[in-house]
Order: structure tokens, then sequence, then C-alpha cells
């Protein structure tokens, strides 16, 4: 099939997520390599989220495509409660690259069923109903997940499940007070989630679900101290603590798992994307020894047919192999501190850049009407005028791909990226944030 005959099936066939079918325009891809793909015109565009912030290892990684195909030639699929020998290396390779407190590891096939098991799994372990997750999160559009999911992605699932519990998150940009200290706002944010833990009854609670740094709704950096006083509070309370670490997993944010940087043992952590870099779908939850040994006796009562997939499971065993042998966590922190750099620069010379926040390879430019007042660009859930969707527009005419949620362009490339190529693309940006203190404010 050429360009267009694949876009006008797509068109007619095709339901697309999170669109509204009737003005969507796909683009078709013919190849990728690295950081870059070509479309059917022979136009290059950069990958400057890596798709969904899952494409950690960009395009045409052959270690991975290698172990699949040797997969392929061995056998595609055996059912879960069988022995392959793909799940069983990855399932090592990630106990061996957790906290020596985790045990075992249920595997899934993308990050929604990780967290909806990972929720499942709690309740069973601690006989309490009770989950609470944060407003500005987004764990997945499946039922469960959905009901974790704090943004406005759950409206369509309500009236949701009960026994899902909403807090707010330690946005220290956006909160009415004034903190003269990471330290003093984690006390704030600490001092109201345990408020909120004794109102809705700690023995009730089985657990409480982060994305270790908040995602796709803004980069949300956890302040000094408030990650160590979330673990606190779980174990005052008898809570688990659930890291969600679908998208900072993996290398991401300079470490191989996020709650590295915050000196934290979680209880559960959920993962996907980064463990196979999309190349084959694959997610999974890792609990700790604890919970691991409660199910030698108790039932486990969460199944998946494509539990394990061979297939995905090989992949995984090359990608993280790669990681580690490729050294991408030095690449991350050294490009990383580049993108730090030229963000604060950004944010220096441009009115509509309210603030910058930024991890390893995981940024986010926040995007105001006024510094002063910090009104955001567009309104909370809410784009009339389509304003974020132009300013994405804006970036894909100069080639640079990536996607806007609120009032935030997310900029997490692949981690493969060179500082020479990091710096050429984020001129575009430089080029589009000039028209949008021009144009838009």
């Amino acid at each position: 099939m050429k360009g267009e005959e694949i876009k006008s099936t797509l068109l007619e066939y095709n339901l697309q997520s999170w669109s509204r079918q009737k003005n969507i325009n796909p683009i078709p891809v013919e190849k990728g390599e690295g950081i870059y793909f070509w479309d059917y015109e022979g136009n290059r565009y950069s990958d400057m989220s890596s798709q969904l912030v899952n494409m950690n290892l960009g395009f045409g990684n052959q270690a991975i495509n290698q172990a699949i195909k040797d997969q392929v030639d061995r056998f595609c699929f055996v059912g879960p409660s069988y022995g392959a020998e793909s799940r069983a290396l990855l399932a090592k390779k990630i106990i061996d690259l957790m906290p020596d407190t985790m045990g075992k590891v249920f595997f899934t096939n993308a990050g929604a069923e990780s967290n909806e098991n990972a929720v499942k799994i709690a309740r069973m372990f601690t006989g309490k109903n009770k989950i609470f997750s944060r407003y500005r999160s987004y764990h997945g559009s499946s039922f469960g997940a959905g009901n974790l999911t704090g943004e406005p992605r759950r409206y369509a699932l309500e009236p949701g499940v009960p026994g899902f519990v909403k807090f707010f998150d330690p946005y220290v940009y956006r909160e009415a007070v004034e903190f003269e200290s990471e330290e003093a706002a984690s006390k704030y944010y600490l001092a109201k989630l345990e408020e909120q833990i004794q109102y809705e009854g700690p023995n009730s609670i089985a657990a409480i679900v982060m994305e270790t740094i908040t995602g796709s709704n803004g980069i949300l950096i956890p302040p000094k101290g408030y990650m160590p006083g979330v673990r606190a509070l779980c174990d005052k309370y008898g809570i688990l603590m659930i890291c969600d670490e679908v998208m900072t997993g993996w290398c991401r944010t300079g470490k191989m798992f996020a709650f590295e940087h915050f000196d934290i043992k979680p209880d559960i952590v959920t993962f996907a994307k980064g463990v196979t870099c999309g190349y084959v779908p694959l997610g999974g939850v890792v609990v700790s020894k604890e919970i691991a040994a409660y199910f030698d006796d108790h039932l486990l009562s969460c199944g998946l047919t494509y539990s394990g997939h061979p297939l995905s499971c090989a992949a995984g065993v090359a990608c993280v192999n790669y990681y580690e042998e490729a050294d991408i966590l030095g690449n991350v922190n050294e490009v990383g501190q580049v993108l730090g750099e030229k963000l604060e620069e950004m944010k220096m010379n441009h009115p509509c850049v309210g603030d910058v926040r930024y991890i390893g390879l995981f940024s986010a430019i926040e995007l105001v009407k006024s510094k002063e007042t910090k009104e955001a660009l567009v309104p909370y859930g809410k784009d009339p005028e389509g304003i974020m969707g132009k300013i994405t527009g804006l970036l894909k005419q100069r080639k640079f791909m990536t996607y806007t949620h609120e009032n935030m362009i997310l900029i997490a490339p692949p981690l493969i990226i060179t500082k020479e190529q990091l710096e050429e693309e984020l001129e575009k940006v430089e080029e589009v944030l000039t028209i949008v203190d021009r144009e838009f404010l």
C-alpha cells in the first residue's frame, strides 16, 4: 500500500484513540531509524515524545529485532502456565534491578492492565477496599485503571467504581500557598494527605497509587521529602505504596526507575512502555517478597491469556540488556543536562513560558498567558479555541513530533538522542514559542 491508500483505509475503517474522528489526519509511516521516521513522500520527522513515551531506544534497534526473530523461530506463544525461557529470564532480570525487598513479577500486556492488577493484588493482600490516587494522574483508560486516573480522561467512566479516592498532587508552581522551601511544601502536602487518610478511615485503605513523577499531566517532580513522607504514612497506617513507573521506568529519568531518586522502597511497582520500547506490548506488576509469599497459600485471582507472552519477554530481555550494555543511563544524564539548560533559557526568554520541569529526558514546558498571574494558556480540561492543537501543528510543520496535554508541551525524546540532535530540535521549539508570544498572549 502507498501512503494515501493507507490513510484513506484507516479513515474509513479504523477508530483512532482520543480523537474526534472527522478531522484526524494520520501520517502514513514508511520507515524509522533512531529518533527519526519517514513518510511515504520522503519527509523526515523527529520523534520528540518517543511516540507515547515508550520508544526509549528509538526505531530499528537491531538487538531487540533479532531477539524477536529468534523467538519466532523457536515458538511464538505458549500459555502462562508453561515454562518459557524468555519469561523466566526477564522475570529474574527485573527482580535483580529492584530493591532487595521485591520478590516476584506478574506480567501483563500494557500499563493499564499493570495498574488494574496492582489494585487487585493490593485489595487481596490487605483485605481492604479503598485506593488513593491523585487528581493530576493518568494510569490508563480501561475501567479499573480509568478509575485510578484523576484527570478528565476518567469522566467517560463515571459514575465510577466505589472505593477510589482522589487527593491533590504536590504541584508547587500552581499552589495558592507560598512555600519558603521544598521541604515546607512537602510538610504541607503530607499533612493534608494524612488528614484525608484519617477522614477516609485507615483501616479501609488498601493502597496509595502514584505516578512516581507525574507524566502527561505536567512532569510534576515531588518536592524534597515528599516521597519518603508518603512512604512513612503508608508504614504508619498499614497502607501499601504503589509506584506507577509505566512512563518513568527504564532509564527515562536518569535512574533505572524513578523511585530510586527518592531513596524509597515501594511495596508494588507497575511498569510497561520502556520494558520493550513498544516493539511488542508488555507490562507487569512487581510485588514485595511479603506479598509474593502471601500468594503461596492464597489464590492469586489474576490472569491474562497473554501474561508473559514469550515474544514480548524475548524483546524485553534484549531491551533491558541494551540499556545496561549501551550505558543508556549515562547518555540520559549527559544529554538531559543540556535539555534542562535549554529549557531554563526558554523560560527566561519567552513570556509564554511560565515554568519548565525536567528530570533526565522527561520534561514539560508549561504555557501561560501571564508569568505574573500564572494564568494557564488554556483552562484546565478545556481548549475551546484549539490553541494547544495549533501549537502542536506549528511544531509538526517543523517536523518536531510530540504531543501536548492541558497547557503543557511534552518533550521526552528517545534516550539514544545525541546532544547535537537535541540542540537542533530545540531550535524548532524556540521558533514556535516566539510565535506563541506574538500571537497567542
